[in-house]
């Protein structure tokens, strides 16, 4: 029998069926698996949560801090808890309308999504 040769890539990698090998995790771009058309997008989802829903803020295009910041703000405004994860503003209970109009005062482009 033929032995199988494998071909290697610069970094020492080996390659699977002529493919290269996807680069590692801390080479690709984070997505947040939305659209990155400008908008800011106010949604409402209770799954996972035991049926507590939670309002959700995606599509912001700030640095971490300035999304911590602005949470606290919108935390404030709402008189409610939330925090923030991999970018996306989570608030407690259904406070779409009161986020909208506040982020298009701050001056977003900003809309209701999901239904």
């Amino acid at each position: 029998m033929e032995a199988r040769r494998r071909m290697h890539v610069d970094r020492g990698q080996p390659l699977q069926a002529g493919r290269p090998a996807p680069p590692p995790a801390h080479d690709r771009p984070q997505t947040s698996g939305q659209p990155a058309d400008g908008w800011v997008r106010v949604s409402r989802e209770s799954k996972g949560r035991g049926g507590k829903g939670v309002t959700l803020v995606s599509g912001l295009r700030l640095a971490p801090a300035q999304l911590e910041e602005l949470s606290g703000e919108l935390k404030r405004r709402c008189g409610t808890g939330g925090t923030v994860k991999a970018g996306v503003i989570e608030l407690q209970g259904d406070q779409r309308e009161v986020v909208l109009a506040e982020l298009l005062a701050r001056g977003f482009k900003a809309k209701l999504a999901g239904g």
